[in-house]
């Protein structure tokens, strides 16, 4: 079988991976077609890859812009030119950006015998801290290129069960499942060391404006009220010296270890920590960060903001607490005199809900689930 994969996105990449590799290891002739230009660093991209055709793009420089939104069109407009002479039997299409959508679905109408999945990564508008402007145009258009046409999927792929809750009215009647994000097997040694006379955190990824500092502050300045507080800082953003300013205004200590790629390194960091931060803005619509699955590969407990798919499996899994306005005191006392013994009880917890949702084989296993009636 003929596997063309379509992704605008380098951040999407470590997904792609696990995809290319599940369908070679299945026999199938697998061809990715990605867009050459990196969202993050806002860089062309040079180098090569097997198996990936990298399509020229328009370069943006500011993510809410028209320059955005139509590099992302040209894009979806090639990268479709390229499907055409590929003619694939299963076409599986990245989402965002919405313009995928549009052309798949024309492509489909045009080749019917192909099969079609849409994997929704991110949904926008819904997904961008734009407050109620969303609700209207051209953001309301830029949203119905999507809803529209998801119709011509056989299969719709979601990055997390929150996304088809919000999308249940425009996904009745179309085949639709979850298949969470996933991290290949990491090769590190851990050794979890605690001071029980005091608390290490952890931040990982991001530092931008999603994040909710105030609260990362209240919750710092509450816990270190009653044990100390060091906040390790792993990453890098527009917002990193106000996260650490903040912090450190509550007379809590902060190690900022800037951006680390070594598993070992981060791992040792983590096993000095008790819990790593999953805590963004109420206004956020996500259901699971790329931040929490690194803390669970690392067998670290979080303390979780995020509602919907990581609340539940916080709570179901026992691998953390869920951190609520109202509940805040609890949690700082909760969090400031957990004993060693719970700490690691947590910590196995973790490392087992990892294998079982968020591994590789677990990954692969669902991926097989979903596709194989197509």
């Amino acid at each position: 079988m003929k596997v063309v994969i379509v992704n605008c996105f380098d951040t999407y990449e470590d997904r792609i991976d696990l995809l290319h590799d599940y369908f070679i290891d299945k026999g199938h002739d697998v061809t990715i077609i990605q867009s050459n230009f990196r969202h993050f660093k806002k860089v062309k991209r040079t180098e090569s890859k097997q198996d990936f055709i990298f399509v020229e793009s328009k370069p943006y420089y500011k993510n809410m812009s028209v320059a955005r939104l139509s590099s992302h069109y040209s894009y979806a407009k090639k990268a479709f030119q390229l499907v055409d002479d590929l003619q694939p039997d299963l076409l599986y299409v990245m989402v965002p950006p919405n313009s995928l959508v549009k052309f798949a679905a024309k492509y489909k109408r045009k080749h019917s015998n192909v099969k079609l999945i849409f994997d929704l990564i991110d949904l926008w508008p819904e997904t961008m801290p734009i407050g109620k402007i969303k609700a209207i145009p051209p953001f309301t258009f830029w949203k119905l290129m999507r809803d529209k046409n998801l119709k011509y999927a056989d299969l719709v792929i979601t990055e997390c069960n929150l996304y088809q809750s919000i999308l249940k009215n425009v996904l009745k009647g179309i085949k639709a499942e979850t298949v969470y994000l996933a991290k290949g097997e990491v090769n590190v040694e851990s050794h979890p060391m605690f001071n029980k006379d005091e608390i290490h955190l952890c931040y990982l990824g991001s530092i931008n404006n999603i994040i909710d500092i105030p609260q990362i502050k209240r919750l710092v300045k509450l816990i270190h009220e009653i044990k100390p507080v060091t906040l390790h800082i792993i990453g890098d953003g527009e917002k990193r010296d106000d996260l650490i300013d903040e912090v450190k205004s509550t007379g809590a200590i902060v190690e900022y270890h800037g951006k680390i790629y070594d598993p070992q390194k981060k791992q040792e960091i983590f096993d000095k920590c008790q819990f790593g931060l999953n805590i963004m803005k109420d206004t956020v619509c996500v259901g699971l960060t790329m931040k929490s699955i690194d803390y669970f590969q690392a067998g670290l407990p979080i303390l979780n903001s995020i509602k919907a798919d990581t609340s539940k499996i916080v709570e179901e899994y026992k691998i953390g607490i869920n951190v609520a306005g109202e509940n805040i005191e609890d949690i700082a006392y909760k969090v400031a005199n957990d004993n060693m013994e719970k700490l690691l009880v947590m910590r196995e917890n973790t490392k087992k809900m990892f294998d079982s949702l968020f591994s590789l084989d677990a990954f692969n296993r669902k991926l097989h689930d979903v596709i194989k009636g197509l």
